[in-house]
């Protein structure tokens, strides 16, 4: 029985208020988000839509046991837990095998990725048409590799999630990142993980066995009008006798072409739902692929989908535990947000080889440019980004095999990896390499629209870190200023601010305050204990023993600011009440400093794990990196020292993580001139 398995006896049965056919929450009293908008003045469209995510949302997580849930995650007890769980902020489990099937299907692994790396360098990894060829896509059947998370008894390999995206990082850099995607299609937000975790039994029957090895699966979502706002969603399926009459449109659909499987998301009866739906083996009246020219996702069949009176039976719905359809879709995206932080780890970890050779081919001035400061800075932040991301992705994917939600995590790994690789490719390693970047056949002109669209997959950076910043203050807003909203809408009072009290050259509005302050006197009693509890709150003196005193430093900024952010984001809530959702740029600064925390504690913890000089340098420089966009400030002398030291060692080979990374060739050679010869 595979982990992932496992990890839904972690959920808990649909909750009251839930319909059983269509798996939605029916509750119809107004929860805080709505309150806070509605008292905001927001349209009531805005009011209803947002309403149904967050009652969607808040379905799905009770689902989860109460351990297991938003609440209980390290980043949500970090900000509000009066103690880090500092522990928690480390990977769950190691990398090696933990038993014969495990140690199996890691020798699976390998074959797989020799397999890829096999027809890359014979030049048969694309066919004529530039796509993934089919027969490498026949050969990967045949080693089981869109099996990976599949359980066993269906003929899957039942792997670990943490395995997993260990194996696509590997598949990125010593095979193909084009292949590592698709399996985090299949896997991640295609059929197979709606199939195994929301699935009938029948269900999983007939699909999984398919899915392990016949057919590969997509996730159709978005819509021409519908990206981030999957409340805008028009594509319909209407139950009919036996089957559901779907008509619609899917726009930027991966993994798409007749004769495949996909997850539809499609309205029934106005509510988000996901059928399993088989697609013809040819295009006909009812099913029609909308083809584009797209720069990024170049290798794979990516197309708009048009469905008129297209039929799908009946018994292929799928049903989760509560909420809606778009729950299925949130649980899969979870994992697809950490595989994308996976293959970014690899496809930067191609990057940095790249620049290696480069780095000593390439003379200026009589001396190679990987003798010069700048170039060494550069690979030295190279490396640091790769320690960075290889960090979060262990630390979520144990996670996720632990059975946690993961919500704010995988947001974390995803915004991370995303940026982390734009930055490397564009101010590292295109700058390394100069004009030869845009040649044809070059790593990064062939790739370069591919480098930068992880911005936008599994929801644009910016729209996650709000999505961050609302979960993560939710519990928080309905403890303490839920109870307040409420008795400010029973007096027709739309906000205030206690310091107006003191106003006293403005005795109207210091009248209103004190009056509002009298009226809410029982509910401002407990936020003003928590304000000075919060005040007073010991330092976090937390420490891991044996640390290396260049990563302790920054456990402990780590542990300092986590203490001021409790207290930031809680004034910022005051602050902006029901206007705090307008305040866009705001939520986002704000969230994006509780990640850069969370991921210098994380890669702290994985350096001192990993134990080796290049790998704590690395994290050394990214915690350095991290912290100043926390606290802005130059930088030092001693931090170029670091980044060139550090960017030696990877010239030395000394840099482990791209041992077997693919190398790329050197474009436009010329040849030996004099000055090579000093």
């Amino acid at each position: 029985m595979s982990d992932s398995k496992n990890n839904n006896q972690n959920r808990i049965q649909p909750a009251a208020n839930t319909d059983a056919n269509s798996g939605i929450n029916n509750k119809p009293d107004d929860n805080l988000a709505e309150q806070v908008l509605k008292q905001g003045g927001k349209s009531a469209e805005e009011v209803e839509r947002t309403g149904k995510l967050d009652r969607g949302d808040e379905a799905f997580e009770a689902t989860f046991d109460a351990k297991f849930r938003t609440t209980g995650s390290p980043v949500h007890k970090a900000v509000w837990d009066s103690k880090t769980p500092l522990a928690m902020f480390a990977p769950q489990r190691t990398l090696a095998a933990g038993n014969d099937r495990e140690t199996a299907y890691l020798a699976q692994m390998d074959r797989c990725i020799a397999f890829v790396a096999a027809h890359v360098k014979a030049g048969t990894i694309y066919g004529a048409d530039n796509k993934v060829a089919q027969e490498v896509l026949d050969g990967l059947s045949a080693l089981g590799y869109w099996g990976a998370l599949i359980d066993p008894q269906y003929g899957g390999w039942g792997a670990t999630i943490t395995h997993f995206m260990h194996f696509l990082s590997r598949m990125a850099s010593e095979g193909d990142a084009t292949v590592a995607g698709m399996a985090s299609i299949h896997g991640c937000i295609g059929l197979v993980d709606p199939v195994s975790s929301f699935g009938s039994e029948a269900q999983k029957a007939k699909y999984l066995p398919l899915l392990q090895s016949k057919v590969l699966s997509a996730f159709a979502l978005t819509e021409p009008n519908a990206g981030s706002d999957l409340t805008a969603l028009r594509t319909t399926a209407v139950l009919e006798g036996d089957h559901y009459r779907v008509n619609g449109k899917k726009l930027f659909i991966s993994n798409i072409l007749p004769g495949r499987t996909i997850a539809l998301v499609a309205l029934i009866d106005g509510k988000p739902a996901v059928l399993i739906a088989d697609l013809p083996a040819q295009e006909d009246e009812h099913f029609q692929l909308d083809r584009y020219g797209i720069h990024a996702v170049q290798h794979i069949h990516n197309y708009g989908i048009v469905f008129k009176d297209f039929l799908v039976p009946r018994e292929n719905l799928l049903v989760p535990t509560a909420g809606d359809g778009l729950q299925i879709a949130y649980h899969g995206l979870n994992r697809g947000r950490v595989a994308l932080c996976a293959n970014a780890a690899g496809t930067m970890r191609v990057l940095l080889k790249s620049m290696v050779p480069w780095n000593d081919y390439r003379w200026t001035y009589g001396d190679r440019i990987g003798n010069r400061e700048l170039v060494l800075k550069r690979v030295g932040r190279t490396a640091a980004a790769i320690v960075g991301a290889d960090a979060l992705v262990e630390w979520c994917s144990s996670l996720l095999d632990a059975g946690y939600r993961g919500e704010l995590e995988c947001i974390v790994a995803k915004v991370f990896g995303s940026e982390a690789l734009k930055e490397v490719t564009v101010e590292n390693a295109l700058k390394t390499h100069g004009g030869r970047s845009f040649l044809k056949g070059h790593v990064i002109g062939d790739n370069l629209h591919d480098f930068l669209a992880p911005m936008i997959y599994e929801g644009e950076g910016e729209m996650l870190s709000m999505a961050e910043f609302k979960s993560l203050v939710k519990d928080h807003g309905v403890k303490y200023m839920g109870p307040i909203a409420t008795r400010l809408g029973q007096h027709g009072i739309k906000g205030f601010n206690p310091a107006d009290a003191a106003r006293i050259w403005n005795p109207s509005k210091a009248y209103q305050a004190v009056r509002t302050m009298w009226i809410l006197r029982r509910e401002l009693f407990p936020i003003a204990t928590w304000i000075a509890g919060a005040h007073l709150r010991k330092s976090d003196k937390q420490q891991v023993q044996g640390m290396d005193p260049r990563l302790a430093r920054h456990v402990a900024f780590a542990l300092k600011n986590f203490r001021a952010l409790k207290i930031k984001v809680n004034d910022t809530m005051i602050t902006h009440q029901m206007k705090l959702a307008d305040r866009q740029c705001i939520m986002v600064d704000l969230s994006m400093e509780v990640q850069r925390t969370v991921t210098i504690l994380a890669a702290a913890q994985y350096a001192h794990g990993k134990g080796d000089e290049a790998t704590i340098l690395a994290a050394d420089v990214l915690c350095q990196d991290l912290t100043r966009k926390i606290k802005p400030g130059r930088e030092s002398a001693s931090y170029f020292r670091t980044c060139v030291k550090l960017g030696q060692l990877v010239a030395d080979g000394k840099f482990e993580q791209i041992e077997k990374t693919a190398d790329s060739a050197l474009l436009r050679t010329y040849e030996d001139n004099a000055q090579r010869q000093l």
